[in-house]
């Protein structure tokens, strides 16, 4: 197997007069096409991590490694292109643009990269409203939809670049138990039917115990023995 995501002795501290240490001295990799999920009590550092991975913060020291590549020398901007052009992301609340149309969500990250015609990211987006189910919904706007047809549309928005990666943080978490075992299996599948990497975090049994592997961290460390209660 190959290897997608990579840490290495990874910190993240937050500066002040007392500093607060979310993640400490994690390493771990993660393989093309596994489905992971991260577990840990509240407040464990769960979502810390899942950034870090992500790229959208940065550790304190170690390194991340994404497709090969030492992240840690790259710049802000740099940054930026490499999580629009490798990473998905989907979160608990879907965060779609209230303004804009389903449509014009899903291909808002096809416009930031610019690398489509704007026929082309039209078609973009309706194949992947298609594949989940919405294409009849992107004439719409997200307050005219229900709970599980927005996370839908979010997942679609996540791979509009056609990312390695897809990471989730508690993407089941605000569903109903249908609309979040529709999100599940969603999910699965884009691990194991079509090859992304998708690390998720979840405080949902059912939904970890569909996941390839379980991480657990508490207080800011992996703990291969923690299990929920």
């Amino acid at each position: 197997m190959t290897t997608i995501l990579r840490a290495e002795n990874i910190t993240r501290t937050l500066p002040g007069e007392v500093a607060v240490t979310l993640v400490q001295d994690i390493s771990l990799s993660i393989e093309r096409g596994e489905f992971i999920c991260i577990m840990g009590p509240s407040g464990s550092g769960k979502s810390s991590l899942l950034y870090l991975l992500g790229l959208l913060d940065v550790p304190t020291s170690g390194r991340v490694w994404l497709d090969g590549e030492d992240t840690s020398v790259y710049h802000e901007d740099e940054l930026a292109n490499r999580r629009l052009e490798k990473l998905g992301f989907v979160f608990q609340f879907h965060f779609l643009l209230a303004e804009f149309s389903v449509l014009d969500n899903v291909t808002l990250p096809i416009r930031r990269l610019n690398r489509l015609t704007e026929t082309a990211t039209r078609l973009r987006g309706m194949e992947l409203l298609d594949r989940f189910g919405v294409a009849d919904q992107g004439t719409k706007h997200p307050h005219q939809l229900s709970g599980g047809q927005r996370q839908r549309v979010a997942i679609a928005r996540a791979l509009a670049n056609d990312p390695l990666v897809i990471l989730a943080d508690e993407p089941t978490g605000n569903l109903d138990s249908v609309a979040g075992a529709t999100v599940r299996q969603i999910l699965r599948d884009l691990a194991h039917a079509m090859g992304k990497t998708v690390v998720a975090v979840t405080h949902d049994s059912a939904f970890a115990a569909a996941a390839d592997r379980r991480i657990g961290i508490v207080d800011g460390r992996l703990d291969a023995d923690w299990r929920p209660t």
